[in-house]
């Protein structure tokens, strides 16, 4: 039992556990929409999009939460806004925003004379270092998108499954877009002191994915995405604890294997799984 009950002598890793539990709920939840809808390149570029809002804010000395924000939800309504007015296909716009935003990352980046390892961390993922204040405002963003997500629950589901239906009943499609595009830019921002922008999307996508390889009923399917969202992090930060590498790759690491044995034996696709002889 040490081995389970020595890391929770240290404040940091309680704070750690807390912080990845919260993120891996909400990205499943968000990530469960974005995969049915296809949308996880969208998620890579988001989270590529946030890094001159962090860059900007450490310049300014302003929190980073806010200019990861002010970068992600612009970038996103922008993608938004020019797929509907423009004739360019949505990955077109999506792949010239995000490497342009980058570009301005790194520009701004190099304005900066001396090394910065704060900015470092939100790149490959810090979540040993999340202090008190962090979590408080990681759980407060984090009670918003659900909130957003509870309150429009069955606009978001309807849209997602049947967009030109919904279109048809008088949703207001293109409102419902943007908004989903806004949680899942505020979701990314959530996430990035805890894995980083590099590796934010896996979050997002991965426990989504394998729970699809499970079940076919989204009730069941985001609970088993959250599950996966949740456990996955807290398994990462003890093996990380006891190997001291790398918290972040970690939790990546034992997500994308939570997904690996969805997809070797899972009941409904499991490529393992005996399958009845032809006759």
């Amino acid at each position: 039992m040490t081995l389970l009950t020595d890391p929770l002598a240290y404040e940091f890793f309680v704070r750690a556990l807390a912080a990845s539990a919260v993120v891996g709920l909400v990205c499943a939840v968000i990530g469960t929409f974005m995969v049915l809808r296809g949308l996880a390149f969208m998620g890579d570029a988001l989270s590529h999009a946030a890094f001159p809002g962090v860059v900007a804010a450490y310049l300014f000395g302003a929190p980073f939460y806010i200019g990861a924000t002010i970068a992600a939800v612009g970038t996103s309504l922008a993608i938004g806004w020019i797929s509907r007015r423009s004739r360019l296909r949505g990955d077109t716009t999506i792949g010239v925003l995000f490497s342009g935003m980058f570009a301005l990352g790194i520009f701004l980046f190099s304005t900066i004379p001396n090394y910065v390892g704060d900015l470092f961390g939100l790149l490959f993922g810090e979540v040993l270092g999340i202090s008190g204040s962090d979590l408080v405002a990681l759980a407060a963003l984090a009670a918003i998108v659900l909130a957003l997500v509870a309150v429009f629950w069955k606009e978001l589901l309807y849209s997602t499954f049947d967009p030109l239906g919904a279109g048809a009943s008088g949703l207001p499609v293109a409102r419902l877009e943007y908004l989903f595009l806004g949680l899942i830019a505020m979701t990314i921002v959530i996430s990035l002191q805890a894995v980083g922008i590099i590796l934010v999307v896996a979050m997002l996508v991965t426990p989504a994915a394998a729970a699809q390889l499970i079940t076919d009923r989204f009730s069941r399917l985001i609970l088993v995405a959250a599950a996966i969202g949740i456990v996955a992090p807290a398994v990462g930060l003890y093996v990380s604890y006891w190997t001291s590498t790398a918290s972040a790759a970690l939790i990546v690491l034992v997500e994308t294997a939570a997904f690996l044995v969805a997809l070797l034996l899972g009941p409904r696709t499991g490529l393992l799984r005996r399958r009845p002889a032809r006759g």
